[in-house]
């Protein structure tokens, strides 16, 4: 076989490879036992085509290692049985592999590398895989989230700051808060996912190339090609885990942003505030011992994730401190495994409580009056700015609004009783200024303009 040929197998191989982002339906499809597996061998046989390329091993024994680069030539069952014997999970993966070789092309296997080259780089592809599948969920979340902006565009509802109730906002723009923070952590993934792409790494046992030989540069520049990689780093970076670390911590922020959702709309849905609502099938019962319950389930299970993710994310980043050229005190590759596992299902949670979501605008609108128009207060001092001065206006609401609290009378019964202040506004002005379905702001241009941010950057997510 010759290396045209070989060149021709690289091209199919990359085509049914497991760099192939579409492979993995799921996270925890990507880091099974028998996926990793499937890395693992993958990665061998790159590395053989790639050094039948430059000349270092020959044409049929990267072939024959290509062709059996398959899991049923390295049972998870066999390799067990093995490391019981070894003890080292590469030596017994390749002592099991290799004997379903012919012409004795095994001895090829492998050849030149060391086991965290290859750990490395599978935990890499995994990751990449991870990254994919988890910026198609935060997208389809990002979907769910623009229709349910567009549709509570101009539903009115009181908006809180530490608590309390402040001023009217919408609903939609409430949710285009999430959206940005959801699009903002899609970019910060987006930048993760391309400092992974160039993490494969083929640099021996100290990284300083020994025992790959004189073309060992060019032999790691082919290898990650083979992969579906980008041009790898420089450095060795055995040693220097950032860029795990960094996965992790973005994974870790966007826990926290639906920790916030999750937060929200389980207060929302306490019986005192009752505006949104889970929706949950008929069947589903709430409590064991109260039939009336209505928990939320979701919510709390964001919450839930936004407490964990993190600290996932703390054993990983421990791992940025390595000994000299490296160690494995930290063994991240589990806790890796783990977090993006848990971040998928925090994402899949978060789907379901958003589109499901049930929004009750009866109940906001009669939220807003809770105060008795104390809400309004802003809006009657600058009304009232223009004709005695805006300090002379906020001090003198600022009585009114505590007269009124006192003597548990609506702001516009303390506003009328005050006969300074009431000469300056009429009756028919007094109905506008309480109108709170009025004085939203720009909160539905608001929506259409991240709403509209969003969409564009959509399109250039199509073009990656």
């Amino acid at each position: 076989m010759n290396v045209a040929k070989i060149a021709v197998l690289s091209f199919f191989c990359a085509l049914c490879s497991t760099a192939n982002a579409n492979d993995y339906k799921s996270v925890e499809a990507v880091f099974a036992p028998q996926s990793k597996n499937q890395f693992v061998l993958d990665i061998e046989a790159a590395l053989a085509r790639t050094q039948a390329q430059q000349g270092i091993i020959p044409e049929w024994a990267a072939a024959e290692i290509t062709n059996k680069a398959s899991g049923r030539y390295a049972p998870l069952d066999k390799i067990a049985k093995e490391y019981k014997l070894v003890r080292h999970r590469m030596v017994a993966l390749l002592n099991v592999w290799t004997r379903s070789m012919d012409k004795g092309a095994g001895e090829y296997v492998h050849f030149g590398t060391t086991t965290v080259d290859v750990y490395d780089t599978a935990l890499v592809l995994q990751l990449k895989q991870a990254t994919h599948i988890l910026l198609a969920d935060l997208r389809q979340l990002e979907l769910a989230m623009i229709s349910l902006a567009e549709e509570h565009r101009d539903t009115i509802m009181i908006g809180r700051t530490r608590g309390q109730h402040a001023l009217p906002i919408t609903f939609g723009k409430k949710v285009s808060t999430w959206l940005g923070e959801n699009r903002r952590n899609i970019e910060r993934l987006q930048e993760v996912l391309n400092r992974l792409e160039q993490s494969g790494i083929l640099k021996g046992a100290v990284g300083s190339y020994l025992g790959l030989g004189e073309q060992a540069m060019q032999t790691e520049a082919g290898f990650v090609a083979e992969l579906g990689l980008q041009k790898p780093y420089a450095d060795d970076w055995h040693g220097s885990r950032d860029v795990l670390a960094e996965y992790a911590l973005v994974l870790s922020l966007i826990s926290k942003s639906y920790g916030r959702i999750g937060s929200e709309l389980f207060l929302l849905q306490t019986t005192d505030i009752g505006e949104t609502e889970e929706v949950v099938t008929k069947t589903a019962v709430g409590s064991s011992t109260m039939p009336h319950k209505k928990n939320p389930s979701k919510p709390e299970a964001l919450m839930f994730y936004a407490r964990t993710i993190p600290r996932l994310a703390e054993v990983i980043l421990e791992d940025m401190v390595n000994t000299f050229e490296r160690d494995d005190t930290s063994r991240t590759a589990r806790s890796l495994a783990e977090i993006s596992i848990e971040t998928e299902d925090m994402l899949d949670s978060a789907r379901r409580l958003i589109v499901n979501l049930k929004v009750k605008p009866e109940v906001m609108r009669t939220n807003l009056d809770k105060t008795g128009g104390l809400i309004m207060a802003q809006r009657v001092t600058f009304a009232l700015a223009g004709k005695i001065g805006k300090t002379t206006a906020n001090a003198k609401m600022h009585d009114v609004a505590k007269y009124a609290i006192a003597n548990k009378l609506t702001l516009r019964e303390a506003l009328e009783r005050d006969t300074e202040l009431s000469q300056h506004l009429s009756a028919a002005e007094l109905d506008a200024l309480f109108d709170a379905t009025t004085y939203i702001g720009l909160a539905p241009q608001q929506v259409d303009a991240v709403i509209a941010e969003i969409r564009l950057k959509r399109q250039n997510d199509s073009k990656q």
